[in-house]
């Protein structure tokens, strides 16, 4: 991932369609996928399109007069390095993190939880292969 900027919306609900999707997807396919009464032009898709590229999130290949684009990264590596990228511009990580724990409400307290535990367990027992 080249760019270190958070996704804006627009993009986020793009790399939603990609990351949702098993197959390659033209620009009017991802315009078609988008949801919302306002429609998109085109352009303003392909462009975005354009931009996730140039970022290194998606990447793209030419069938005919087409484009069609595919997730170079997964949702949870995204969200992952988002999260790291927050945690790097803060003097006190503990402060941060007992933040977004403070702001959890206890369905995803539960969650982490047993994510911890699952970590944990893996980091014990590494798989080998």
């Amino acid at each position: 991932m080249k760019g270190s900027t958070p996704l804006g919306p627009l993009e986020l609900q793009i790399m939603d369609r990609l990351w949702d999707s098993d197959e390659r997807l033209s620009v009017r396919q991802v315009l078609d996928l988008l949801p919302g009464r306002r429609r998109l032009a085109y352009t303003t898709v392909m462009t975005v399109l354009d931009r996730l590229h140039t970022k290194g999130l998606v990447s793209r290949s030419r069938a005919g007069r087409a484009y069609f684009y595919r997730s170079r990264v997964t949702r949870d590596a995204y969200v992952a390095k988002e999260v790291d990228q927050v945690l790097a511009r803060t003097t006190d990580r503990q402060a941060a993190l007992l933040g977004f724990v403070r702001g959890v409400g206890e369905d995803d307290l539960v969650s982490l939880r047993t994510l911890i535990r699952d970590v944990e367990r893996e980091r014990r027992h590494p798989r080998k292969g």
